[in-house]
């Protein structure tokens, strides 16, 4: 039976390792680089939102009631 030595890695066991842990680095990267972006949007959002409200309760505000005119009664023939 042959067993191999934990000691000695080979060359492609290494190889492997280290893009398993690039890829590990880099999506972690990726999804704090997602997560950060999706903050930031949401900010940005709430911050049009109440600039929008907010210039609708002015127009509101200033803009005045429309009167309701009074239809005149069409004569019967």
């Amino acid at each position: 039976m042959i067993t191999k030595k934990t000691a000695e890695l080979s060359p492609e066991s290494v190889a492997r390792f280290e893009r398993k842990r690039l890829a590990a680095e880099e999506g972690a990267r990726a999804l704090a680089d997602v997560q950060r972006r999706g903050i930031e949007v949401r900010k940005n959002m709430a911050r049009l939102r109440e600039a929008r409200e907010a210039k609708e309760a002015e127009e509101a505000r200033l803009t005045p009631e429309p009167t309701l005119k009074k239809r005149s009664k069409k004569q019967a023939r």
